[in-house]
């Protein structure tokens, strides 16, 4: 699995890209200051793919954090920050940095530019998930139940993708609206039970893969 090195402060920040990275496939590891994600560097740069570096972050900032990657790896970095100015992504591509991402951003945006930099890079991640009989193609956004292909709605897919990336794990309904609507959702969690019974209609018997926890929410089980 691909494994990238996010840094950033903001525990709400890191939490939102970590959720959407792992949904795409990716695996990450977090570090809240540049000395960290230096630490982790250090023991751990060869497992590494892609390190994801805020700007504005405390013990180390993350211009000195890619100053010091720069000294021993090519490896790709991204920056986030908060400040837009011509001048602030000049110093970071002098730098070395290999994006530069203003805050706020789409997380969707963010996916792709690392999707495209890991492509420039020659490195793919394994899209495709098969879970007895159920099939999902993350790259060409189609589900497949024992060979026929389900058409599901932008947000039906989301879910189930997300569903699937935590294969056994209890869900509550709260954590699923936060991660599949977004943390600044604040609808009805009763949302979530209405994508879950349409979703289960259209999977057909591989819907039962989609078990109810009463009281709590939802999980994703493969039969045996």
């Amino acid at each position: 699995m691909i494994k990238i090195l996010l840094a950033d402060d903001e525990e709400r920040m890191r939490r939102l890209v970590s959720d959407f990275l792992k949904r795409q496939g990716y695996s990450v590891v977090e570090a809240e200051n540049g000395q960290q994600a230096i630490e982790i560097f250090n023991t751990a740069g060869e497992t590494l793919a892609l390190v994801i570096l805020d700007v504005m972050m405390p013990v180390v900032d993350g211009w000195e954090t890619l100053r010091h990657i720069r000294r021993h790896s090519k490896l790709p970095v991204i920056m986030l920050t908060a400040k837009s100015t011509e001048a602030d992504e000049l110093f970071g591509f002098g730098l070395g940095a290999d994006e530069y991402i203003t805050k706020p951003f789409s997380p969707m945006i963010l996916i792709a530019r690392v999707q495209a930099v890991l492509k420039r890079y020659n490195v793919t991640v394994n899209e495709k998930k098969t879970y007895n009989g159920l099939e999902i193609d993350q790259t060409a956004h189609t589900v497949f139940a024992d060979g026929e292909e389900i058409e599901l709605t932008p947000k039906e897919f989301e879910l189930l993708v997300y569903l699937c990336d935590n294969v056994g794990i209890a869900l509550s309904r709260d954590k699923i609206l936060n991660s599949v609507w977004d943390y600044e959702y604040f609808g009805d969690a009763r949302t979530v039970d209405t994508h879950i019974k349409k979703l289960r209609l259209k999977l057909g018997k591989k819907g039962d893969y989609i078990q109810t926890i009463r009281g709590l929410g939802y999980k994703f089980e493969v039969e045996k």
